[in-house]
């Protein structure tokens, strides 16, 4: 039996990937701004939302909050 001699060829070449332009931060910062005060008027709802600072009268709030504030560790009873 005759072998022939080849050179073996690669299974697969390479890819790389191009990594996207990045973004600037005037991009980001209004939207990181955003965000960020969503999250502390959530934070302020499930967490001190009764009593002496409540925005809203009556315990509607409270009781639509109730759950997760306990899940969050917040006391409120």
């Amino acid at each position: 039996m005759a072998h022939s001699a080849t050179a073996p060829s690669p299974l697969s070449t390479p890819v790389t990937a191009k990594l996207p332009n990045k973004l600037p931060i005037r991009a980001i910062l209004p939207w990181a701004a955003f965000f960020g005060l969503l999250m502390l008027v959530l934070l302020y709802f499930v967490g001190a939302e009764q009593g002496a600072t409540s925005l809203f009268s009556g315990s509607g709030v409270h009781e639509w909050v109730h759950d997760g504030r306990h899940l969050l560790g917040f006391p409120c009873h």
